[in-house]
């Protein structure tokens, strides 16, 4: 799609198409997945949709996308800082739960690399 959006595809090129299997919203954020017609490769899009404009294109081929959200998780009452004293700060654990991981990465028929987007 980059050629595409680009000008850099030729005419005599195959022209992309643009078939997407699922797409999925997250605030600003929309994922599109998809493939082509043989299932040989597979694709993931994250859109950042600014106004209802696309403001920010990311293409990911034949590449496993796992979308996480970023949060505070409350600290367990047996994990606190060991200090007494005020200036100590206490140590806060980070929670990244999945929300989102691509399916057709797996169809493909071979290994793939695995990328973690973090919103």
């Amino acid at each position: 799609m980059m050629r595409l959006l680009t000008g850099e595809q030729k005419d005599n090129d195959v022209p992309f198409d643009f078939s997407p299997i699922s797409i999925t919203s997250f605030g600003n954020l929309v994922v599109v997945e998809g493939c082509n017609t043989s299932r040989s490769i597979s694709w993931v899009h994250a859109w950042t949709v600014t106004d209802g404009i696309i403001t920010q294109v990311r293409e990911y081929f034949n590449t496993s996308l796992t979308v996480t959200r970023l949060g505070n998780q409350s600290q367990p009452s047996d994990f606190k800082s060991k200090s007494n004293s005020s200036s100590t700060p206490e140590i806060s654990l980070l929670h990244c739960p999945s929300i989102w991981e691509s399916t057709l990465s797996n169809r493909v028929g071979k290994s793939v690399p695995g990328l973690v987007l973090a919103i």
